[in-house]
């Protein structure tokens, strides 16, 4: 089979290149890398469903003829992009949410659509027990203290910033599902009660509560696992913030759309929350350090929970794998459409 891989400013093409090194045994693969500088301007139907792309459909129509097999992470994939290999078989995208792919177009023109859920899920659980140490040992107003030019040179100076362990607290997941359990294997090591609540999974390991508040209610560290749905859009609002202990903090490596941040910006000024850390916040137009960062005790990150080598490297040996499934007609494991043309 013929392969096209497109990598991006994010994943480039030597990812793909140390993961497919069985597939090139089998296969045509040529690797390109799209323009990060060029820009496209969203005017048909199928430009206006993708986001969070990089690079322009135009410049990949000018690889795409002859190809049977389109590989990318963030290049943007349009039913123009689609239409421009007649001989095009199998899509993959290397993220767990394909956003950047035209999903509607792909099944119109009825080709599997393969993805690659969980490949940052360790990534992400590692950032999420980074952020409870942060914020437990008050990490990012000590480190203001130095950045304002202070000396830390005896034992009275790290007394100003007494925090706590992360053993003896209650540790409360929202959401259960690719991450979740792995924060709360790895919340188990420092001591960590954990406590579950996610209304769409069984939770057999640990204690399992049947709503929201009452997960908001019993937790020192509140950590968010869900989905961004309709139905989770701000669920950690004003009265979330109400609910929760005195003190308490709130950890987000999900999606920025989970949490109220006016709401939150009040709780953290008021101190009914003891701190928080975010890898993720709503896009802003105003220029200039994000409002919340005038609470010293806010940690904010640039969505870095999945920027690792490791999970790049899971990203592009998932895809190989599913590419070799297709080739010896085998049924594909982590495809998220479904079609007559896919294997029984």
């Amino acid at each position: 089979m013929r392969i096209l891989v497109v990598g991006d400013s994010f994943m480039p093409p030597r990812y793909f290149r140390e993961s497919f090194a069985g597939v090139e045994l089998e296969h045509d693969v040529t690797y390109a890398q799209v323009d990060a500088t060029q820009t496209f301007v969203a005017t048909t139907a199928s430009e206006q469903r993708i986001r969070e792309s990089q690079g322009s459909p135009a410049e990949l129509v000018g690889w795409m003829p002859g190809i049977e097999v389109l590989v990318v992470q963030g290049a943007p994939v349009t039913d123009e992009v689609i239409a421009a290999s007649d001989q095009l078989r199998l899509v993959c995208c290397a993220r767990g949410g394909p956003v950047n792919v035209d999903v509607e177009a792909v099944n119109g023109k009825g080709l599997p659509l393969v993805i690659t859920p969980g490949k940052n899920a360790e990534a992400v659980a590692d950032l999420a027990l980074a952020f409870l140490v942060m914020t437990a040992r008050r990490l990012s107003e000590a480190q203001r203290f130095l950045h304002e030019g202070n000396d830390a040179n005896d034992n009275w100076v790290g007394a100003r910033f007494i925090g706590s362990d992360l053993r003896r607290h209650v540790l409360g997941l929202v959401g259960f599902g690719q991450v979740g359990p792995r924060v709360a294997a790895r919340a188990l090591a420092f001591g960590l009660e954990v406590i579950v609540f996610d209304p769409y999974v069984e939770v057999q390991t640990f204690e399992q509560v049947a709503s929201l508040g009452e997960l908001l209610e019993r937790s020192d560290f509140v950590s968010l696992h869900a989905r961004a749905t309709p139905e989770t859009e701000k669920i950690i609002d004003a009265a979330a913030f109400a609910t929760m202990k005195p003190g308490a903090v709130l950890v987000n490596t999900a999606r920025e759309t989970l949490v109220d941040e006016e709401a939150l910006d009040l709780a953290l000024a008021s101190g009914q929350l003891g701190g928080a850390a975010l890898d993720l916040v709503r896009e802003r137009k105003e220029p200039g350090p994000h409002p919340l960062l005038r609470h010293n005790n806010v940690v904010i990150t640039p969505h870095v929970g999945g920027a690792t080598h490791e999970t790049l490297l899971q990203g592009a040996e998932m895809i190989a794998e599913e590419i070799s499934r297709f080739a010896a007609g085998e049924p594909l494991v982590y495809v998220m459409n479904s079609h007559p043309t896919l294997p029984e």
